[in-house]
Parts: C-alpha cells; sequence; structure tokens
C-alpha cells in the first residue's frame, strides 16, 4: 500500500507541460518550411516561357501612358522584370539604359516591369539611374504571374512576330544584351 501511495504523488507532482519559446520557433519554423515546399511543388513544372508566343498584357507607366504588347508587333521587345530592392538589378540598370540608347532608333523597344516593387521607391530607382524607356508596376503581379517570374532580374527579349526569342535568368552587361538583340534583330 505504501508503493501505491508512492505511484500516486509521482503523478501529482509533475507540473503541465507547456512549450518553451524555442519549441514554438521550431514548430513555426517547420510549419514555415513546409508551406515554402508547398508552394515549390505547386509551381514546380511551370517554368518560364523560353519560345513561343509571348504572353500578352496591358500597362500603364509611372508617367500613366497606357500600352498593350501587341502594339509593339513588328519591333523586338527586351522585356525586364525588376525591383528597386534587386542589388542585380540595380547592377544591371545602367547597362540597360546605355543599351536602350543605343538600339532605340533601331525597332527595339525596352519594356520594365517592377515586380513587387510598386511606389515612389520604384520611381526613385527610375530617376537614380536616369532610366528612360517604358517603365510600369505590376499591379496584383499579374504580368509576374503569366511570366511565371522565380526573381528578379528576369529578361525576355521578344521577336517582331511576338514570340519569345531568349530567355535571361541573370543580370546583363551591355555586351551579352546587345549581342542578343543583334542576332534577334538579324533574323528578321
Amino acid at each position: 500500500m505504501a508503493e501505491m501511495t508512492h505511484d500516486m504523488n509521482l503523478e501529482t507532482e509533475r507540473p503541465p507541460r507547456r512549450l518553451g519559446a524555442g519549441s514554438i520557433f521550431l514548430l513555426l519554423s517547420i510549419i514555415a518550411a513546409g508551406v515554402i515546399v508547398g508552394m515549390q511543388l505547386m509551381s514546380a513544372g511551370h517554368e518560364q516561357p523560353t519560345a513561343g508566343p509571348a504572353p500578352g498584357f496591358e500597362f500603364t507607366t509611372f508617367e500613366g501612358e497606357a500600352y498593350d504588347l501587341a502594339d509593339f508587333r513588328g519591333k523586338v521587345v527586351m522585356l525586364n522584370f525588376w525591383a528597386s530592392w534587386c542589388a542585380p538589378c540595380r547592377a544591371e540598370a545602367v547597362a540597360l539604359q546605355n543599351t536602350w540608347e543605343r538600339y532605340q532608333s533601331q525597332d527595339v523597344v525596352f519594356i520594365g516591369i517592377a515586380y513587387a516593387d510598386n511606389g515612389p521607391r520604384s520611381e526613385a530607382y527610375l530617376e537614380e539611374f536616369g532610366i528612360t524607356y517604358l517603365n510600369a508596376p505590376d499591379l496584383g503581379t499579374r504580368i509576374s504571374e503569366d511570366y511565371n517570374i522565380q526573381g528578379v532580374p528576369e529578361t525576355f527579349i521578344i521577336d517582331r512576330d511576338g514570340n519569345i526569342a531568349q530567355f535571361i535568368y541573370a543580370g546583363l552587361t551591355e555586351d551579352a544584351l546587345s549581342r542578343v538583340l543583334d542576332r534577334v534583330l538579324a533574323e528578321g
């Protein structure tokens, strides 16, 4: 009987279990990792378009001018997705502007789309780098979703027929962009 009393005392002496801050953090980290993996699995198989017709879209520039990608049929289009907070975007900004200045008289159009960066920071970025080609916010990220943007910068070169001629998943230099534009212009 003494043994029973001793066992009962052990059960009643246990304090209630509570999760500590470390355990809560670990649990939240596991949940966050699961969400990230789930999102990546959902986007698996959805790659950026690298050939065929470029997804069409309408956009309104930061200056309030409305366009449709179809407006530029017959021209080569350099479509660049960027963000002011993106270091590689900042590194390529001058190269894009310089290349635009060299090619703007050759039936080439540059369009910049600000990805998840639609406010005054975008306009400050454009001013900082003296960017004069067309640029627009991607309201609701609808254009980015059509092009399945995975990160920035990402660039699509669209030929005169409206087909994607080149997809570039990295920052650009003037020489690299010029080589691609020269090739696409020479193709007709």
